[in-house]
């Protein structure tokens, strides 16, 4: 059973709870609990026709609850009542400025934090250094009234990976902690990882649903992958595995008429090059002397449908939603900058929705079904296939001048560049939203399948 009540916290001397009147009769109930923090209390009944939870401030003490206005959740499971979730969010590169916990990411995260009352639940950031093991609670950053403060916060229901990069993810601390959340604490954790791309080609490969979707992809061995792709397709991708935002990536074309071949990149000095060679291994020598190519792969080229002569690729959001479903949240058109190898801001590309890309409302609700269906048919996919609870994607997917949809990359922490649009700002909203929603889905399913795991 799950309900969302306001919360107040009462200058009385025992440990006391008071339930929400219009809730049946708890004789059976003798616990509180709040995260991973359990203290047995005094279950009444709140006498007053407002529908609200009066806790006693001292085992709001005992529970490390703290006192917030954010409307909470109620689940009842056994003999125990839960309230909240929390929700840690775990990151890294923490500040020691006040205002700006977390440095130029400090926006996002204020923005995340400030739906909790939109969402039911008492979200906050930490890292592996707030964690104290012995007494199993962590010194948390609440955002609260515009302002952030540290609070003494039991171990979580959930926690949310928002760690910021694939080397702080390495490191052996934040492994360590994921690890022992997980088989410790059986706690939750979702959206661990970055994705690497041979690997999640390989896992969608076999899966028939997923494999009309994936251009043919081989892992750098020899220019000979390079020919044979070439021979094909006229065009080729040579892409970083671990790559993101679009850096490393380089365009191979061929051209039959005049048997040279063309190398489109982006070069140190971040300007788009176009060159011309007799050969691949010119290419090879010139371009990728420096490059490690046992981490890149090769990838069949697609003739993407255009604008002003200008590729174009699709940028699709999906996420979990609060009852564990898939629902596509954001989607906008990416158009490559002049002489770009990518879609990409920083390279010149620029932002626009469907609706602006394409005049006829047929055409815009055709190119949206075709993206949205590919798009969760994916994120289905890669939810089986890939280890550890994913709970949001972004795509680059592409349409090829036939109308076929063809998924280029998925990332597991999107980029947020297209939400520098006006127009699709409401739907970084419900990104966010939703992020926390799955976690309140998340915590209520943990609770009720292990039964109070707390000590």
């Amino acid at each position: 059973m799950k309900r969302i009540y306001s919360v107040e916290i009462s200058d009385v001397s025992e440990d006391i709870f008071y339930y929400p009147s219009e809730l049946t009769d708890m004789q059976e109930i003798n616990t509180v609990c709040f995260g991973h923090s359990s203290v047995p209390a005094l279950i009444k009944r709140n006498p007053s026709i407002t529908q609200s939870i009066v806790i006693s401030k001292s085992l709001a003490e005992r529970l490390h609850f703290p006192d917030t206005e954010t409307p909470i959740h109620l689940f009842i499971y056994g003999k125990d009542i839960h309230i909240g979730p929390l929700v840690g969010v775990f990151s890294s590169g923490f500040s020691t400025i006040q205002n700006k916990p977390l440095g130029e990411r400090t926006s996002f995260f204020s923005k995340l934090l400030s739906l909790n009352k939109a969402t039911g639940c008492i979200p906050f950031m930490f890292g592996e250094n707030h964690i104290d093991w012995e007494n199993e609670t962590i010194t948390g950053y609440m955002y609260h009234q515009h302002t952030w403060e540290t609070y003494e916060l039991p171990f979580p229901n959930v926690v949310y990976d928002r760690l910021p990069n694939r080397k702080t993810e390495g490191r052996s601390g934040p492994r360590e902690v994921k690890q022992t959340f997980q088989e410790k604490y059986a706690i939750p954790w979702y959206n661990p990882g970055f994705f690497n791309k041979w690997d999640v080609y390989e896992r969608l490969s076999d899966d028939p649903r997923a494999i009309n979707f994936l251009p043919e992809t081989y892992p750098f061995q020899s220019l000979s992958v390079i020919e044979t792709l070439l021979s094909k397709y006229r065009q080729v991708y040579i892409k970083p595995i671990h790559g993101s935002l679009g850096l490393g990536i380089h365009q191979v074309l061929y051209d039959k008429h005049d048997q040279v071949y063309y190398c489109r990149y982006k070069n140190e000095q971040k300007e788009n090059k176009l060159k011309k060679f007799q050969s691949l291994e010119a290419i090879f020598s010139h371009v990728f002397k420096e490059k490690r190519l046992h981490n890149m792969i090769v990838q069949q080229g697609i003739p993407l449908i255009r604008s002003e002569k200008r590729h174009i690729d699709f940028r699709v959001h999906t996420n979990k939603d609060h009852d564990g479903i898939w629902q596509v949240t954001a989607m906008a058109a990416k158009i490559a900058g002049a002489g770009s190898v990518t879609t990409h801001i920083k390279s010149g590309g620029t932002i626009k929705t469907i609706e602006e890309l394409f005049v006829d409302p047929e055409t815009v609700k055709e190119v949206k079904d075709k993206l949205t269906s590919a798009a969760l048919i994916l994120s289905e996919c890669m939810e089986e296939h890939l280890d550890g609870i994913i709970a949001e994607i972004g795509f680059d997917l592409g349409i090829d001048k036939k109308g076929k949809v063809w998924m280029f990359e998925a990332n597991s922490k999107p980029g947020r560049s297209i939400f520098s649009h006006p127009k699709l700002r409401e739907f970084e909203l419900l990104t966010r939203k939703l992020s926390l929603d799955y976690a309140v889905y998340l915590a209520e399913k943990s609770i009720t399948s292990s039964g109070s795991s707390n000590g």
